[in-house]
């Protein structure tokens, strides 16, 4: 009952924060304010919806159309206050940053409250968070974040759903499994975005040449 509880307020809170990093991108790419409120609303609701989708809930923004008036007055307090930003780039990556972290429990409570098993737990929490945010850079043209070489994105969405996972198995409830969850997610992208935190990356190495073949000297 605690999460179901608490998930309006996740869904609310990751609305708001990914509806301003879509805008922030939709001014990058200099859009109308049609534009702006396109890409605030496809990037606060598409991870909510593939997880509802998947889960075989009501999708979270068709039960409370509200979600979409908290997106379109993001879009438009940002397509009217983004030039006052001295750089809207690291807006949007500490935005984001942000947003993983309320997006992550919102899709690990969701999960939860529906009964659904760990594995399960554990991918709604990554689908929820990265789905948005990668919807927005593909639309807008943008390297997408989730795929930025060696950077921490999925895998602080995966670690957030899995400190919830492990925090609810030692007994954690009330919904501090789910501040835990946040806690990890934000702690592990901020240090990729201050300390330079990465995973290694695959580096090509040279084929390797094959001895020539010995000629055949008995017919020499």
């Amino acid at each position: 009952m605690t999460l179901l509880w608490l998930l309006p307020f996740l869904d609310y809170a990751s609305v708001a924060v990914f509806a301003l990093t879509g805008a922030l991108v939709a001014s990058r790419a200099q859009l109308d304010i049609v534009g702006f409120i396109f890409i605030a609303s496809l990037t606060a609701t598409g991870g909510g919806t593939l997880r509802d989708v998947l889960l075989d809930r009501d999708v979270f923004w068709i039960v409370d159309p509200w979600m979409l008036g908290v997106a379109t007055l993001a879009a438009v307090s940002v397509f009217f206050a983004a030039h006052l930003l001295e750089s809207r780039y690291r807006a949007i990556l500490w935005l984001d940053a942000c947003a993983l972290a309320v997006a992550v429990p919102a899709g690990v409570a969701a999960a939860t409250a529906s009964g659904m098993g760990w594995p399960v737990i554990l991918i709604m929490g990554m689908v929820t968070g990265c789905m948005g945010g990668l919807l927005r850079d593909v639309v807008c043209n943008e390297v997408p974040l989730v795929l930025k070489q060696g950077e921490l994105y999925v895998t602080c969405a995966f670690a957030g759903a899995l400190a919830a996972i492990l925090a609810e198995r030692a007994g954690v409830a009330g919904g501090l499994e789910l501040l835990a969850c946040a806690a990890v997610t934000l702690t592990l992208r901020a240090g990729s975005l201050l300390l330079g935190w990465r995973l290694p990356v695959y580096r090509p190495r040279p084929a390797r040449t094959l001895p020539p073949k010995r000629q055949d000297l008995r017919d020499k």
